[in-house]
């Protein structure tokens, strides 16, 4: 069907402007003149290209972070024939990406090539895969075009932000700071594999001395150690319906996919090998424990996608299909939400599974706004029923906590900005004491 252009509109304009005001001979009724002109309208439509003929790239980034600046997204436009032609084209760019147009308009000269670009600023991270896209092409008066969709499949992967990026990379460098046997702020340090051996200094403890060596030497000779590389962390994320809620405006699966991002860029940096699963009512998703740059790429790529399901989370099934895969002595750090019916229901029956042969933990971001409602001076008769029931929320939140550390479980309980970094903490004196 042929699409009028604003050029079509205008001479109908004109030439009804020109009609009744303009006396002509012979005379020229309105209606003939209209019908002259949407008659060569519809033979410039009929002479245009069709729109299959015309030939459309788009061109997306590989992959694009939230809140790192955005990329650009082009289009190449061929025209086959040998006359230059007018292409508008609109893409289905989905509005989170917040692109600068989603249409364009360009001249493509006689077999040759056009292209233009717009840039692309994601608000939401996923997967996005636009398939169509609308070309209209001019015929060669301009008065008419001819319109039609494209198939045109693309992917683009939008992945999260990695929010706690500086506190992670602070971490490490404090983490090999206490392996090469300087003191932290925390007085941190020791580890227990053992390094080396050298001479006895004043800030030495004795029960590093190692007698056979002294003996040998004639000299006090102290063995020094690291903590240990080549151990195994898991990271569970759980993405169950506890996880769709928002905290600081945000949801909780994003706060706890920035945590198993610091995490996994901790560990793999000091030299362990870190893993992930993802599960709700099924598992979804496997990495298995690597060490080396690209582990934190894997981790990302298999979490970038997930939308937090609206069903109960598989405790028992998740644990049960981890444990089965992965038989060695590990870390398991279980990030979820302490939810008072979930944790006395589900998680607690099927935590034994893991505590029989890992250590675990066990990662939550509580609700700054409980915390600041509960800690209030009501001013009114809702602001006291609010400060109630937030007082009985943190409550059941700390029975739901003290419950899982009475099994054996470690509790990070943190502010969502805090998460990542408590757990990061965590981990570091796991490795220190030495206890995995």
């Amino acid at each position: 069907m042929p699409i009028p252009t604003g050029r079509l509109v205008v001479c109908v304009a004109v030439a009804t402007v020109v009609v009744l005001f303009v006396p002509l001979r012979p005379p020229v009724g309105l209606f003939g003149a209209d019908a002259i002109l949407l008659v060569a309208g519809v033979i410039d439509a009929w002479l245009a290209p069709h729109p299959a003929s015309i030939g459309v790239e788009r061109v997306l980034p590989a992959a694009l972070t939230v809140g790192a600046g955005g990329g650009e997204v082009r289009w190449r436009i061929h025209n086959p024939i040998g006359r230059p032609v007018h292409v508008a084209m609109a893409d289905e760019l989905a509005p989170s990406l917040r692109a600068g147009t989603r249409r364009v308009r360009l001249t493509v000269p006689a077999a040759g090539w056009a292209s233009a670009t717009t840039r692309v600023d994601p608000s939401r991270r996923g997967r996005f895969q636009p398939t169509e896209v609308v070309v209209r092409v001019d015929g060669p008066l301009g008065l008419a075009s001819r319109q039609a969709r494209r198939s045109l499949p693309g992917t683009l992967r939008v992945l999260p932000p990695f929010r706690s990026r500086q506190e992670a990379e602070l971490r490490i460098d404090r983490a090999r700071l206490l392996e090469i046997g300087l003191r932290s702020a925390q007085g941190r340090g020791g580890g227990t594999e053992f390094e080396s051996l050298r001479e006895y200094t004043v800030d030495d403890e004795v029960r590093r001395m190692d007698w056979a060596a002294t003996a040998r030497t004639g000299r006090p000779v102290v063995r020094t150690y690291r903590s240990e590389r080549n151990q195994q962390i898991l990271v569970m994320l759980d993405n169950g319906r506890v996880m769709a809620g928002q905290v600081a405006g945000v949801p909780r699966i994003e706060w706890a996919m920035d945590a198993a991002m610091a995490l996994t860029a901790v560990a793999t940096r000091l030299g362990d090998r870190c893993g992930l699963v993802t599960f709700d009512r099924q598992v979804r998703a496997m990495v298995a424990p690597a060490h080396g740059k690209a582990q934190l790429t894997r981790v990302v790529e298999a979490m970038y996608d997930l939308e937090p399901q609206l069903v109960e989370s598989d405790y028992l099934g998740a644990f049960s299909a981890t444990v089965a895969r992965f038989r060695r002595r590990a870390l398991l750090v279980l990030v979820t939400e302490l939810t008072e019916e979930a944790v006395t229901e589900t998680l607690v029956p099927a935590l034994p599974l893991l505590l029989a042969r890992h250590l675990v933990v066990v990662a939550s971001a509580s609700d700054p706004d409980l915390i600041r409602w509960s800690d209030g001076v009501p001013a009114d008769a809702h602001s006291s029923y609010r400060a109630a029931a937030a007082v009985a929320a943190l409550e059941r939140r700390a029975q739901a906590a003290a419950r899982l550390r009475a099994l054996g479980a470690t509790v990070v309980d943190a502010p969502p900005s805090k998460l990542a970094t408590r757990l990061v903490d965590a981990y570091l004196e796991v490795k220190a004491s030495g206890s995995l």
